[in-house]
């Protein structure tokens, strides 16, 4: 039984503890938390809920810890820190620093002579690999990421930190017009803006300045490169309409064979929760970490790195008998 803790208990917290209840091979043993654990109202039975200050003192209990923290301010302090005495999966997701956020963890990870699995998810995650399999497929062609209709939480907590707004939730689109020259095999050169649109739904406080919030949100750095349509609406419709947290996309390459044909590889998700989708995948990470480290694998390491049948609870027999 691999015995797996995580550490935060948001949205994604929660995804990886409805995640592991799918899951025969694993137990969640432990949760670690900054708020007060007495207070912390959780599913799972027979798990202890631990204040995060007191982790380390756990490190021989957990076999894999899934650090569920976000990418901006917490998983660049938090993951190196904690993969000097565990086990760790993250799903750091900013695209520019993985590179970085790679070699800090590998460092830490092998001082203490342990094994990290970072950025983990669907993108950077299950996208990532598939580009990585249509590249070796297709050397010669184009790649194209489509995201959504989805909730970004990123572009949500930009809308909310604006003066003047009470709540507010972002929504990107695909531009489908664009996705369907693309999934025709043609090869455009797309713009940002011609790929994606961004559609908010803003919920103002008393004598906010509506004309100056549009303003602000359209000149925004997240938005001001994008159609973005503002909509003012009551938070009593954000809570009715759009409390919840869907995602998805496409990576699709199109690529030439040697003699010429054309040929369009797609891969697409389609998720009703990103976060317990999320979930999902870095559960199924951490039981791929915790098989590589008993073959003493050290260091950080991608879903890159991990033989896909490590990821399935059942033995490669069986894998070869259902799959292949």
């Amino acid at each position: 039984m691999i015995r797996v803790g995580i550490c935060g208990y948001g949205n994604l917290g929660r995804g990886v503890e409805l995640a592991l209840t799918q899951c025969e091979d694993m137990k969640l043993t432990h949760i670690f938390t900054r708020r007060s654990p007495e207070k912390l109202k959780i599913k799972a039975e027979n798990c202890d809920v631990i204040s995060y200050e007191k982790i380390t003192d756990f490190k021989n209990e957990i076999d894999v810890l899934i650090n569920c923290g976000g990418s901006s301010n917490d998983l660049p302090q938090t993951t190196p820190v904690l993969s000097e005495n565990f086990n760790v999966v993250d799903s750091f997701d900013n695209h520019k620093e993985i590179l970085t956020h790679f070699k800090n963890v590998d460092f830490s990870a092998r001082k203490g002579g342990r094994l990290s699995l970072i950025s983990a998810g669907w993108d950077p995650g299950l996208f990532s690999l598939s580009r990585l399999y249509m590249n070796a497929v297709l050397p010669v062609g184009r790649d194209y990421t489509f995201w959504g209709r989805g909730v970004s939480q990123g572009h949500s907590n930009a809308l909310r930190k604006i003066d003047g707004v009470a709540d507010a939730v972002e929504y990107t689109n695909p531009v489908f017009s664009a996705l369907g020259m693309v999934q025709h095999g043609e090869m455009p050169d797309l713009t940002d803006k011609e790929k994606h649109t961004r559609e908010c739904f803003v919920a103002l406080k008393d004598g906010a300045d509506k004309e100056k919030i549009e303003k602000e949100i359209k000149s925004h750095k997240y938005f001001k490169d994008y159609d973005t349509t503002v909509n003012f609406v009551s938070k009593e419709e954000i809570l009715a309409n759009h409390t919840a947290m869907p995602h998805g996309g496409w990576v699709i390459r199109n690529g030439n064979t040697a003699d010429g044909s054309n040929h369009t590889m797609e891969f697409r998700l389609s998720l009703e929760s990103n976060p317990q989708f999320t979930g999902s995948v870095l559960v199924a990470c951490a039981r791929g970490v915790h098989r590589l480290f008993k073959e003493n694998k050290r260091g950080c390491i991608t879903l890159f790195d991990v033989p896909p049948a490590m990821l399935m609870p059942t033995d490669s027999e069986e894998i070869i008998h259902k799959f292949l």
